[in-house]
């Protein structure tokens, strides 16, 4: 009985040194904050978004996203270990714990954000995107009929395989899908002839096309084949990690709203500190109300995000204005008062 005993007393320690942050009821938050290091998942290989430049550093809307986070929960944005993963990994990243959360131009969808499907929890949208085809501008190819029966390369595991699938099937054109595992594999597969047609988010049509030769020889077809709202992601059962990240987005939108830049965040800060009239910039800042204790980050969160990365606009124009190696008009991603769809709740 005693062997019996201590048998099932060690299979419940090794059980437990196993568990995963939400099994114990703590988050990943906590687990960021102790090991002060956010380690967070990214592609790494698509310009303008994440991209490994040859300095060794990340850079892109993407990178930026990360460090948003990372000076939000630990105060410092470089204290951030970047996880290069395909498509294909990148939800298995989430689930095993060997990343935090993803900052990876990945859609947003039911299947994924439910706990029926991979079980995410998704921030808000970061970039909303629409699927695109790319091809020679030689080709003579002007629209999707006149790639009936034609190869068209594309990442597997993708929403970019079941769209283009289903954009083909709804219009009853044959085609010939050559499948690759992420999108430098996609681009290899395209440039050296292996099919008539490339496919991805438009944004990632572009990006790519950047980095060719000669980047007008190439053309992105009118059509859009789907919507594509990007955003971060972490593990679904884990409430604080989410709640944490969600206003951290909302803040860098926020802020562009009212005006609050790198440059001026802290005479903004100094102007609410002197200004007690000033209710609704003090909640904002975390001189009044406590707000950042409730989603378990420190009340300032908001001044070291903006002091970090600027507000959500500048992060953009840094990477994908049109001063930038990847120029994408904001179109959709632009303010809700800009034309755009970004907006941010009241920090109340």
């Amino acid at each position: 009985m005693r062997r019996l005993f201590s048998g099932i007393v060690g299979l419940t320690m090794l059980l437990t040194g196993c568990a995963s942050p939400s099994q114990e009821n703590s988050s990943r938050l906590d687990l960021i904050k102790k090991r002060n290091e956010l380690i967070c998942g990214v592609s790494g290989k698509i310009p303008g978004f994440s991209f490994l430049e040859s300095d060794g550093n990340y850079q892109g809307l993407d990178v930026d996203i990360c460090k948003a986070f990372a000076a939000a929960i630990i105060g410092d944005p470089e204290r951030i270990q970047y996880r290069p993963l395909t498509a294909a990994e990148r939800f298995t990243a989430i689930k095993t714990g060997e990343i935090d959360l993803l900052s990876r131009n990945t859609t947003f969808t039911l299947s994924r954000d439910s706990s029926g499907g991979n079980g995410l929890s998704f921030a808000p949208v970061v970039f909303h995107d629409g699927q695109g085809l790319m091809v020679k501008k030689s080709s003579g190819i002007d629209s999707l009929d006149d790639l009936a029966n034609k190869s068209i390369c594309v990442g597997s595991g993708t929403t970019t395989e079941q769209n283009i699938n289903d954009a083909f099937e709804s219009a009853s054109l044959p085609y010939n899908p050559i499948k690759y595992q992420d999108l430098n594999q996609v681009v290899a597969g395209y440039l050296q002839g292996r099919c008539s047609a490339m496919t991805s988010d438009r944004s990632q049509l572009a990006a790519a096309r950047s980095g060719f030769k000669n980047p007008k020889d190439h053309i992105i077809l009118g059509n859009v084949l789907s919507k594509e709202p990007l955003a971060p992601a972490s593990d679904g059962q884990d409430q604080k990690l989410s709640d944490a990240m969600r206003w951290v987005i909302f803040a860098l939108i926020s802020a562009e709203e009212q005006g609050i830049t790198q440059s001026n965040i802290q005479e903004k800060f100094q102007l609410a500190k002197n200004n007690p009239q000033l209710k609704q910039l003090r909640r904002f800042l975390g001189i009044d109300g406590g707000l950042g204790e409730k989603i378990n980050l420190s009340n300032d969160f908001v001044v070291k995000v903006i002091s970090a990365t600027g507000n959500y606009g500048e992060i953009y124009e840094r990477h994908l204005g049109q001063t930038s190696e990847v120029p994408i008009p904001r179109g959709l991603n632009e303010l809700y008062n800009k034309g755009g769809v970004h907006i941010s709740p009241p920090f109340n």
